[in-house]
């Protein structure tokens, strides 16, 4: 196996590997929110997360920036709480138009705190020469990500058709029904383990 094949595999495993739960948590509040229609929509907010994500974890490992990993620590559990506040308060009326456009930004915000988390882990096993291998597992983690994007979106449309009359979504209703339980429940979690990081 190459090395370039070797770390999109590392990089696949770690965003589906359930010791990156912090990750997953953030992507399911990302996603929670999109029906099956807004597929680009939501692929434009994983793919900023993941930008933001390479650009950290390039910066980090290669020593141009050096992150103080327990505030990193800290910060992410915050950016999932964030995100599942954001959900919560445009779930009983219309988000502004311009959501579609603000929320890839604040993904790829996020991105850069989620990246350098793991940045610390990598430096230990990346070779003397970073690019072949950051690229790889980059691509490792999209592709990752997207499995998990794909996961959700059938898990949601099953709801969605268990739930409600398919002619309600077609005229653009919220989701109420998932948006509220799992952005209330991804929320404690992300309390709780802020409260847990606190390096203060």
């Amino acid at each position: 196996m190459s090395e370039f094949s070797t770390f999109v595999e590392f990089g696949f495993r770690h965003i589906t590997d359930i010791g990156a739960m912090d990750h997953i948590l953030f992507l399911l509040a990302l996603a929670v929110i999109y029906y099956a229609r807004d597929w680009r929509d939501a692929l434009w907010v994983v793919t900023a997360f993941t930008v933001g994500h390479s650009i950290t974890l390039g910066l980090s490992v290669s020593g141009i920036v050096a992150l103080p990993i327990a505030i990193i620590e800290f910060l992410i559990p915050v950016t999932i709480a964030l995100t599942c506040l954001e959900n919560m308060i445009f779930v009983r009326r219309d988000p502004p138009k311009w959501r579609h456009r603000y929320r890839p930004l604040l993904a790829g915000a996020f991105g850069l705190i989620h990246g350098a988390g793991f940045a610390d882990y990598l430096k230990g096993i990346f070779p003397g020469r970073i690019a072949i291998p950051l690229l790889g597992f980059n691509i490792g983690v999209e592709l990752g990500q997207l499995v998990l994007l794909a996961v959700f979106a059938a898990l949601f449309l099953v709801g969605d058709a268990l739930i409600f009359d398919w002619r309600k979504r077609a005229r653009g209703s919220q989701p109420t029904w998932r948006v509220v339980p799992v952005s209330v429940v991804a929320f404690l979690v992300a309390a709780g383990w802020a409260i847990e990081r606190n390096p203060w």
